[in-house]
């Protein structure tokens, strides 16, 4: 029988992106893991792809409920993550931190940093991937095809063993984003139902598979969560989807679709509700 790990120390984190995951996506599906965070909310993306929006939120610039005077919610009113030199907001940040991005502002704080993405943008044997990770002390790149969000966790897991101080953790899961695939799904992975300039209408597809995907996704992470629920939590989405609205398909176009997302927000142990 397998040691239960250690709870995460108080101020560590866990950062994860549900890659194209639609707000209502999110809102409909089953997933008592990750809702039990704490409320839901309907938040705004800082990009409409995926390298945008991830060096945005890198630099302490996360999903955000515009208009609404609540720390952490509204980042121009209290950033999650602030660097000392980037962005005005009126109240003091959950975490202050100095560098060129977040990831480097917690490894000059201490922290052990891990990340693992699932999309390309993340790939190391990319320039634009290596922007990304190179902060990161230790990071992976597993795609859908190699594992998924299951070998994500185990790897996030693996670095964890042994480290009894703080932890800033990042989960960049694919199987929410094209072609809405996760492992033993019933259907081809080959089928995309969400193509750029397509004619026929296959919203009821994306719609069921994206949240078939999510909810695979909030199994998986459950270990996690629970290791972290002391801790702060961030689980969002860098993007939406067009699903056919204005005649639209896919990401990487400015659209209510594209860029309205899922927030749900634990800091330090406390829930942040409205």
């Amino acid at each position: 029988m397998s040691a239960i790990p250690p709870p995460a120390t108080r101020d560590s984190v866990l950062f994860v992106t549900l890659d194209s995951c639609r707000y209502d996506t999110f809102a409909a599906a089953d997933l008592p893991h990750m809702k039990g965070v704490g409320p839901l909310h309907c938040a705004q993306a800082p990009s409409y792809f995926t390298y945008g929006s991830h060096a945005a939120m890198f630099v302490g610039f996360t999903p955000g409920v515009g208009g609404l005077p609540r720390a952490f919610l509204n980042p121009k009113f209290a950033k999650v993550f602030k660097l000392s030199h980037a962005g005005f907001s009126v109240e003091e940040p959950a975490y202050a931190l100095d560098g060129p991005t977040v990831v480097e502002g917690f490894r000059r704080l201490g922290f052990l940093t891990v990340g693992t993405g699932a999309v390309g943008w993340f790939d190391p044997d990319t320039d634009a991937g290596q922007a990304l990770i190179r902060p990161f002390d230790r990071f992976r790149y597993i795609d859908t095809g190699r594992g998924g969000i299951e070998a994500q966790v185990a790897f996030v897991g693996e670095q964890l063993d042994g480290c009894a101080g703080d932890a800033f953790v990042f989960i960049n899961a694919g199987e929410t984003h094209v072609p809405y695939y996760h492992n033993g799904a019933p259907w081809d992975p080959d089928d995309n139902p969400c193509v750029p300039f397509q004619e026929q209408d296959r919203a009821a597809e994306c719609r069921a598979r994206q949240a078939a995907c999510c909810a695979f996704v909030d199994a998986a992470l459950a270990p996690l969560i629970e290791r972290f629920r002391g801790s702060t939590i961030l689980i969002t989405s860098d993007h939406g989807d067009c699903w056919g609205e204005d005649g639209l398909w896919e990401h990487g176009v400015s659209h209510p679709a594209t860029l309205t997302v899922p927030l749900v927000l634990r800091i330090r142990g406390e829930p942040v509700a409205a």
